[in-house]
């Protein structure tokens, strides 16, 4: 493809994204195919080449059929995943310039770019002066978590995991509300699920910081080896909050790594009113925020941050001859292939830095706050009514809520709302009731879509 050709396909190509973007409201939320149906609809590989013509028509008669469309205005599942346009531009940016960014040496712009943005971004969210120089994106938050559990297997070993590995006596702390990420990342830093423990939670499902300090005592007592513990502000499941500030005060005593997920709710820190959430973030070594849920950011960009980036390169650095260079070896910059898992990375930063262009951080604290507002008129609306209930407190722009009649009422008021097609939530269980998610996030979502989720939900009732 010359560019002359690029040019001329590349038109239609976004052509074909703004008429979806367009149109998408108009799409039912959720994919109606059954398991199978997309798969049928392929042609075999073609042994020569074809145009592009082909391709874009078969995005509309199999591609859009078989997707959930995560930028519709009433999708309320899980938790947003923002691909504005500023985005998706950005991420066109990036594939076009082509780097691998994996050394300083191999892009400098990729490198510097992604620090001025991760230390632009501290003062902005109100960080801890600490995390300044320790910014790296991720691809996710799950890899986040993984980084930050080898850099503690470092801290805790006293350097000698890189040689020797894990001994068996590790431990892990979450509650039962973490992200499953952390356990998966037990897996694969060899410690397994028995390294795992799962701390209890209080009444509004907060980590309770007494049986924590309980199970690390047992364990130190056991000749065990603490080495993580992970904290959360804004759990998947309702939203809770753990209390960092005394999570981060036992970690201290007994010098374990404290790590903060707010994967999902870690944008809201842009926005002062809402910092308070983040209490004791100055005292945690790691920290992660995705930017691909409710930052505008298309998938994928997590933000991560460590106070302590010399002990996550000493963990994850090697250094094959092919890989020798000047710059390197003048320790005068910043080589992120020992930041992460992959050695490769892709020039993410034009993405973010596409976002945060185009709206300003004052844009992006709108889109926040409108959300918040969008769902605090929902929670006055459940507490008016007699049917539902909220089973959590409202988190942010996220709302817990069920059917006084019971799981069976919930969970059929769901699946009509879901079948209607004009909007899509999930569930959860809070203390074994089952429970209806409303993740208010995305972009295009204004009063009139959610009220007619509610007036669903209502109907339903």
């Amino acid at each position: 493809m010359q560019p002359d050709e690029f040019r001329r396909i590349g038109h239609e190509v976004i052509d074909w994204i703004a008429d979806y973007r367009e149109r998408v409201a108009d799409l039912p939320v959720r994919s109606r195919v059954e398991p199978g149906w997309v798969r049928e609809r392929l042609a075999p590989l073609p042994e020569r080449g074809e145009g592009f013509d082909g391709l874009l028509s078969d995005l509309d008669r199999v591609v859009l059929p078989g997707t959930t469309h995560w930028q519709h205005p009433g999708f309320y599942a899980y938790f947003p995943s923002n691909a504005s346009l500023p985005s998706v531009l950005g991420d066109l940016l990036s594939s076009g310039l082509g780097v691998q960014g994996m050394l300083w040496s191999t892009s400098p712009a990729a490198t510097e770019v992604e620090q001025h943005l991760l230390d632009e971004l501290v003062g902005a969210m109100g960080l801890p002066e600490r995390f300044r120089g320790g910014g790296v994106i991720q691809d996710t938050a799950s890899s986040a978590a993984l980084v930050a559990l080898l850099a503690a297997l470092h801290r805790q070993s006293g350097g000698t995991w890189r040689q020797s590995g894990v001994d068996g006596t590790e431990t892990v702390y979450v509650s039962s509300q973490t992200h499953s990420s952390i356990e998966r990342a037990a897996r694969l830093a060899g410690l397994g699920e028995r390294a795992v423990r799962s701390v209890d939670v209080d009444d509004v499902l907060a980590m309770r910081v007494d049986d924590l300090a309980s199970r690390i005592e047992s364990d130190v007592e056991a000749g065990r080896k603490p080495v993580l513990v992970c904290a959360t502000v804004g759990t998947t499941g309702t939203g809770a909050v753990d209390p960092v500030r005394e999570i981060a005060a036992l970690c201290a005593e007994h010098g374990i790594w404290l790590h903060v997920d707010a994967a999902w709710a870690g944008p809201a820190a842009l926005c002062p009113e809402f910092r308070h959430l983040f209490d004791g973030l100055d005292q945690a070594d790691s920290f992660t925020a995705n930017a691909h849920k409710w930052m505008l950011t298309a998938f994928d960009l997590s933000l991560f941050w460590t106070a302590h980036p010399d002990v996550l390169v000493d963990a994850l650095t090697i250094l094959p001859e092919y890989l020798r260079n000047t710059a390197t070896e003048s320790g005068a910059v910043v080589d992120y292939r020992d930041w992460q898992i992959p050695l490769g990375r892709r020039f993410r930063a034009l993405k973010l830095w596409s976002v945060l262009r185009w709206y300003g951080l004052e844009g992006v604290r709108a889109h926040l706050r409108r959300h918040v507002e969008l769902a605090e008129m929902l929670e006055s609306w459940v507490a008016g009514s007699e049917e539902w209930r909220l089973v959590a407190p409202r988190s942010l722009a996220l709302l817990t809520l069920a059917h006084r009649d019971g799981d069976d009422a919930t969970r059929e008021a769901m699946d009509r709302v879901n079948a209607a097609g004009d909007a899509f939530v999930t569930h959860t269980t809070v203390n074994g009731r089952f429970a209806i998610r409303v993740a208010i996030g995305a972009e295009s979502t204004e009063e009139h879509h959610v009220r007619a989720l509610w007036q669903a939900l209502a109907a339903s009732g």
